[in-house]
């Protein structure tokens, strides 16, 4: 049995009744309607066919006029224009090359080397069992499941929650703006690399003198902060645009739009080299390393596991918040990769492969990086030791250059402090030289680059590593803005316009608002966007996208959606992390990023040219104001959509329409032909919320019952309900 509703020009929609009932109810007779007035629409994602209504618009017979606005009846696959990976393998390097980043390459090592060195591995294994896995998992088989984008998959499961997806997109905006920024800097030392002697490796002379700001400091250090950066003394002195960021910048989005453009028919051309590049980057320089003087040193270092340092809670905060990053979590990306999977896709065996490889390439990065660190350090120390024998020749306490080390070691023993201290004898450790930790953009552009100019043929090296950089950068960006985009051409007005226009749109607005970190002052913006822009977002988001899934869809009915998709049932193991441990350790990260932000004032590393370093600097109080707007405005859309549906505001809610029509139990064919219909026109329909049918159940050799004609709105239309 169907309802077919027959009018002149004007569709038929539903409302709830908090707003007054103003628009036409109907349902199946017999049929109970389907809980709250904004309870998810469950038939979209039921493939199977069931009891519901279609239905059918067509001229009023009274009305007469042509049948160009009929719609036949049937089941209409909503996804059937949906983008999809051409192969397993496209999408397995596009995951790859979104969650292999740059974090992998000089976070992951760091951590190392500061929480523990090998021990570190045991609360990062767990950190990714319990939180990392789990949580992939969730993100990557709701995108598969639903084939929609991170605001239509929130939207679904209820239009209350809408506000998740707006503000997984606010958040990856404020990302994106400066993770280009970093592959701008990737791109000036790349085209600085093809030259001999490298740019980085000596320091400028004026009149045939030293530069004093560069002997104050190191080589590698002044042409990262003076040359390439250009560095203010201050963020409040933001020493005004430097043209040639500006330049690099702009082609840096341009190449962007041209790789995302057209979504991943385009992109996903790209990831085979933006995947598989970095890879075989690593591999060459952990075949060098391993030749180099001291390569061991670094290793033993690194891995030579400190028990005790897990007794410290940090050390697990540490490790749980790298997992989380590292995976690349909320930013709406995975779920727009996974939407673009066929329904039967084996998900649950994706996520582990890709959780393995994540994991697999840290630590390989980590082998990598610290071997070539060990080289440098040992390098700096036999520099040391031959300053000090000079001073040692010329004091008479050495016989000459050439002496044995056991002869070296006597003379330097002999030494009295007095002497040490006004000759400008240094202490030669490896242990000090391999302890000097650095991260992020400190240990690619100032600590590696130093190791390159100690290899034969530097510059090959400085290409081939500034290439890796940019390619882990591009595969990170090109994710962050597929889930991005993906979110955008989820909302209605955005899907009648061209996605090389939208997608121009975003890459200029990025590229204006991004010239902020293109001052003097540029650096010291970047670490503020990436300590609260990307940070408490994110963690909000990604928790409560789990208890949305587990509480508001249903932990039973995901984990029947896993297994109609995989043939895999989750378990145990998968329940409790989704359920329990997920949100808790989320909800720790949560409480204890806000804490340290309250106890500990924020600072950043301002570069003072006079004594050639670094010097901690607060920030100033209005720049907190800037950096609490941006938690703000990351976080805001989730409460304000929430209030906008829950009381019906609908002057103010732009997609109210899709969660309106969720009240009742209805197919997917009326999906589309509900989604644009102004409310407003509909203001004379009774207020009273009663139904147009009758519940009476009907003899099933009953004929067909007409319906009386009624005026809606001031148009006339008829139904008819009709056996099937």
């Amino acid at each position: 049995m169907s309802v077919k509703v027959v009018r002149s020009d004007c569709f038929v929609n539903t409302n709830c009744n908090h707003c007054g009932g103003n628009a036409v109810k109907i349902r199946q007779r017999g049929k109970s309607r389907n809980g709250h007035e904004l309870a998810p629409l469950n038939a979209r994602n039921n493939r199977t066919a069931g009891p519901g209504v279609t239905i059918v618009v067509s001229p009023s017979p009274q009305g007469g006029g042509s049948h160009r606005n009929s719609i036949v009846t049937g089941a209409v696959d909503a996804t059937e224009d949906r983008a999809a990976w051409s192969n397993k393998m496209q999408f397995f390097l596009s995951i790859i090359g979104y969650s292999v980043g740059l974090g992998n390459i000089w976070r992951f090592p760091y951590l190392c080397q500061q929480n523990g060195g090998g021990a570190f591995l045991i609360p990062f294994a767990v950190m990714l069992i319990l939180e990392g896995i789990p949580l992939f998992l969730i993100e990557l088989g709701m995108g598969q499941k639903m084939r929609l984008g991170s605001l239509g998959v929130w939207n679904t499961i209820h239009p209350w929650l809408g506000g998740i997806g707006i503000a997984s997109c606010i958040v990856t905006f404020f990302v994106a703006l400066y993770y280009n920024v970093i592959i701008t800097w990737c791109f000036y030392y790349l085209f600085n690399s093809v030259q001999s002697p490298l740019p980085w490796s000596y320091c400028p002379e004026v009149n045939g003198t030293i530069v004093a700001e560069c002997a104050k400091s190191s080589e590698t250090a002044y042409f990262w902060y003076r040359t390439t950066l250009d560095a203010a003394p201050n963020i409040d002195d933001n020493g005004g645009l430097k043209w040639w960021i500006v330049i690099l910048l702009l082609f840096a989005w341009i190449i962007v739009f041209f790789i995302v453009m057209k979504g991943i028919q385009s992109s996903g051309k790209v990831v085979y080299f933006t995947s598989m590049f970095p890879y075989v980057v690593l591999t060459i320089f952990f075949i060098k390393g391993l030749t180099l003087k001291g390569a061991s040193a670094g290793l033993i270092h690194m891995y030579t596991p400190k028990v005790e340092k897990l007794l410290q809670p940090t050390v697990w905060l540490d490790a749980a918040t790298q997992v989380f990053y590292s995976f690349g979590l909320a930013f709406g990306s995975l779920i727009a990769f996974g939407s673009y999977n066929p329904p039967k896709n084996n998900c649950v065996r994706d996520v582990i492969l890709v959780s393995v490889a994540n994991a697999f390439t840290a630590i390989y990065a980590s082998v990598v990086i610290f071997s070539i660190l060990g080289f440098k350090a040992m390098a700096n120390v036999d520099k040391c030791v031959n300053m000090n024998k000079e001073i040692l020749v010329h004091l008479g306490m050495l016989s000459d250059m050439n002496a044995t080390t056991e002869q070296y070691e006597a003379a330097y023993k002999n030494v009295s402090n007095a002497t040490f201290h006004s000759s400008g004898m240094e202490v030669c450790s490896l242990e000090e030289q391999l302890d000097q930790a650095a991260e992020g953009t400190g240990l690619a552009f100032i600590v590696f680059t130093q190791a390159i100019v100690e290899l034969p043929g530097a510059p090959f090296w400085a290409v081939i590593f500034f290439l890796m950089l940019l390619a882990l950068g591009l595969g990170s960006q090109i994710g962050i803005l597929e889930g991005m985009l993906c979110t955008i051409f989820d909302i209605d007005i955005f899907k009648r316009i061209p996605k090389q226009y939208v997608t121009g749109v975003v890459c200029v607005t990025c590229f204006f608002v991004g010239l902020i970190f293109c001052t003097g002052a540029g650096e010291y913006w970047l670490r503020l966007f990436d300590s609260f822009a990307g940070t408490i977002g994110l963690v909000l988001v990604a928790l409560l996208e789990t208890l949305a899934v587990m509480y508001v869809y249903g932990h039973k009915k995901f984990t029947q959606d896993i297994e109609d998709m995989t043939g895999y049932r989750p378990g145990l193991y998968w329940q409790i992390t989704w359920r329990f441990l997920g949100p808790l350790l989320m909800t720790v990260i949560l409480i204890s990023s806000l804490l340290f932000m309250v106890i500990n004032k924020p600072e950043y590393h301002a570069w003072n040219a006079d004594e050639g370093k670094t010097v901690k600097e607060p920030y100033p109080d209005w720049v907190m104001v800037i950096a609490g707007l941006m938690i703000t405005v990351g976080v805001l859309p989730m409460p304000v959509v929430f209030i906008l549906r829950r009381c019906q505001c609908l002057k103010l809610d732009l997609d109210i329409h899709q969660g309106a029509i969720r009240r009742i139990d209805t197919t997917v064919s009326t999906k589309e032909m509900m989604g644009d219909v102004d409310l407003d026109e509909y203001h004379d329909l009774p207020q009273d919320g009663s139904d147009d049918f009758n519940d009476e159940d009907d003899e099933d050799d009953d004929p067909p019952a007409p319906v009386p004609t009624k005026k809606l709105g001031g148009k006339s239309f008829h139904m008819q309900v009709m056996d099937d």
